[in-house]
């Protein structure tokens, strides 16, 4: 043990010219220790010195934080001619954390848009950045919504507050149905999913944000019923009444689990209010969002309404 100390201090053992630090470590060394953190400890470590930052480059430590079909949501996030661009698994990581509109539509900048009948449709994917978890949005422009043709009910209305800058906004209605479907090789998990509405209209004046709630009505007589199916025959089924204006809230329709990415699974999704003795109106209906159910938060009421502010759902690019 004496040895072995003096071979580190030196021959005087007081340093001497052999003083050692973290730099001095084994590239593989790291680069295992690197596979128990998550990726933003990662890029923190990989800042110390050169030697970290090649152990922060290896593959073997990025793959462990991908999903294992990560292959097929690299194809669904890039076009032809960035398939032909080799990446390393951090790379890929990174790629997957934006924000990837999919399903070989159109791309209009970071969005995509697809036609469908007189619908248009948007749809994005990304990794949550902590734990590479697969998450999803669903624009309200590819749902099916009765009457959304007629703009003495519904309008498209422009919004800042929308990841996808425009909502559907409902000024009257008696029969109100929304319904929505998505097919997707989901990573294996389980998987929440959400309604993200906001009773009221929003807008600014003299830059605040204001909520206009001239047209809100009807919400309060009988509850909002929430359905999910699944084409493995997966079903949930809930009912909410929907109040607090002003607020972008999520409404919990249910959760499904993915037991294989191998084979794609179609999710179907609608909400619904088609008492005909009232009138309701003054509702936006923004997306679905789709994500692990750990990802939840504790602060969940019993109904499953969550403010939307307080979920951690956006990816980011790494700073490493």
């Amino acid at each position: 043990m004496g040895a072995a100390a003096s071979s580190v201090l030196g021959p005087e053992g007081d340093g001497g010219a052999q003083d050692t630090g973290l730099g001095d470590l084994p590239e593989s060394c790291i680069a295992e220790v690197m596979l128990h953190l998550d990726p933003p400890g990662i890029c923190k470590l990989a800042k110390l010195s050169r030697t970290f930052r090649g152990a922060a480059s290896g593959d073997f430590v990025w793959k462990t934080k991908l999903p294992s079909n990560y292959h097929y949501l690299l194809e669904k996030a890039s076009d032809d001619r960035e398939l032909r661009v080799p990446l390393t698994k951090k790379e890929i990581f990174a790629r997957l954390c934006r924000q990837n509109p999919f399903d070989g539509g159109t791309k209009y900048g970071r969005y995509i848009i697809l036609t469908c009948g007189d619908f248009g449709r948007m749809q994005e994917f990304w990794l949550e950045k902590h734990r590479g978890r697969f998450c999803m949005s669903i624009s309200s422009k590819s749902f099916l919504i009765t009457g959304i043709d007629d703009r003495r009910y519904w309008n498209y209305i422009p919004t800042e507050e929308s990841r996808f800058l425009s909502v559907a906004y409902l000024q009257q209605i008696w029969w109100f149905e929304v319904v929505g479907e998505i097919q997707f090789c989901f990573p294996p998990g389980t998987y929440s999913l959400y309604f993200r509405l906001y009773l009221g209209r929003p807008s600014r004046r003299l830059g605040r944000r204001i909520c206009n709630t001239e047209h809100i009505h009807g919400w309060d007589i009988k509850p909002v019923r929430f359905q999910l199916w699944t084409s493995d025959g997966q079903h949930t089924l809930c009912q909410c009444t929907i109040d607090d204006p002003g607020c972008w809230i999520r409404y919990h329709v249910g959760d499904f689990e993915v037991m294989s990415s191998d084979v794609p699974i179609k999710v179907k999704f609608s909400m619904e209010q088609i008492d005909c003795t009232h009138t309701k109106g003054g509702l936006c209906v923004d997306s679905v969002l789709i994500y692990p159910k750990q990802l939840r938060q504790e602060k969940s009421s019993p109904l499953g309404v969550v403010p939307s502010e307080e979920v951690p759902w956006l990816g980011m690019d790494l700073p490493c």
